[in-house]
Parts: C-alpha cells; structure tokens; sequence
C-alpha cells in the first residue's frame, strides 16, 4: 500500500511510460514510413519522366509472362507504367496504403514489399498472355491492402484492427479489380498482389511468446 500523499503507485507510472514509449516509437515509425513511401513514389515519377524523355520503351522491362528474360520485369514492373495517367492512378492509394503498411517498422515493410512483389510478379508471369508485357504498382497497392487488413487478423493489436477495418471499409471496392472485368487491365496482378499481402502479414506477424508447458 501507498500513503505517502502525491505518490504515484509504481503500476501507473510503468503503465504511463510504457504509453509514452509507445507513442514516441509510434511515431518514429509514422515520420519513416511516411519518408520512405514518398520517396518510393517519387522515383516512380521520375523513371516515368525519363521514359516519356529518353529514347526507348523503358515498358518492354516489364513482365512478359512464360519468358525467361521477362523475370526481370518481376522485380522492375513494379517502376514502370504505360503513362502518367496510369501512373497517377496508382500514386494516391500507394502512398496511404504503403505508408500504413510501414507504420509497424522499415525493416517488415521492405521485408513485405518483396513478398508482395515476388507473388505478384510471378502470378503475372505464369497467367498471364505472353503476347502483353505487364507494368504498374497496382499489385503493390493490392498488396499494401491485403497487408494493412490482414495484419490486424493476425497480430491483434487494437490499433492494427481499427486500421485495417478503416481500410476495408475506405477501399474494399477495389477487391473488384482481382475479377477480369476490364481489358488492358491486369487482374492476375492485383489478385496476386493481393494475395501476397495476406502472405507478408502472415510471415512478418509479431510472435507470441510460447506458453510454458506443465
């Protein structure tokens, strides 16, 4: 017991700094995520802009499915759009969607992308027709939100849940787009984005200390 007046029972002081130590790396991890997808988006842009000025189609590095050659595309596709129309499409939901996937750490953000990109990319090139060459940052945006919902399924955190509720309801008419409604548009993209996004939450999820066992 406590009967000096004015004392701060030890609980509530370690609850309180462990509230403030949460909001400070909270938002580090905001201030980092929101520089890193910035400047993500920014070299998109500015590939883009050397593509629309320099010779050549910078397009034909994207990913052409059943060719060996096109797995470079994989890993490049994800840079490069057909304009800057469709490259303006994908800017805004791959800034909010991107920047709440980084919020819970850099090093599980990079980690994610690359799940993302490899499923993606490799969905594309075993589904799709071999005559098209695939480009776009939509498989990342599939994937941002698969992450960004499926995380807060998986670590259960209360901030994870609210956010990844927030999202559903704010993006879920884009689920559509995993459905082959549109030509020219390439849904094996977005569903193996998406796809890859639940995978990454799964495989960059906190983990639970074991219980121990009597």
């Amino acid at each position: 017991m406590y009967d000096h007046p004015g004392a701060t029972p030890p609980t509530t002081r370690s609850t309180g700094a462990r509230l403030r130590r949460s909001a400070g790396s909270l938002a580090a991890g905001a201030a980092g995520a929101g520089m890193l997808v910035i400047l993500l988006v920014a070299a998109m842009w500015a590939i883009e802009v050397a593509d629309y000025v320099l010779p050549g189609e910078f397009d034909d590095y994207g990913i052409r499915a059943w060719n060996l050659e096109g797995l470079t595309g994989v890993f490049l596709a994800p840079f490069l759009h057909a304009d800057f129309a469709h490259l303006m499409a994908n800017s805004l939901p791959l800034l909010v969607l991107g920047f709440l996937a980084a919020l819970r750490g850099l090093g599980r953000f990079l980690i994610a992308s690359l799940i993302i990109i490899l499923v993606s990319g490799l969905g594309v090139w075993l589904t799709t027709d071999p005559r098209f060459v695939t480009v776009g940052a939509s498989g990342l945006v599939f994937g941002y939100f698969g992450l960004v919902v499926a995380r807060g399924l998986f670590d259960r955190r209360l901030l994870d849940i609210v956010i990844g509720v927030g999202v559903a309801a704010a993006y879920y008419s884009i689920i559509w787009g995993v459905l082959p409604t549109q030509e020219g548009v390439s849904w094996q993209g977005h569903l193996f984005g998406l796809l890859g996004g639940v995978l990454a939450a799964w495989i960059v999820r906190r983990k639970r200390p074991a219980l121990p066992a009597y």
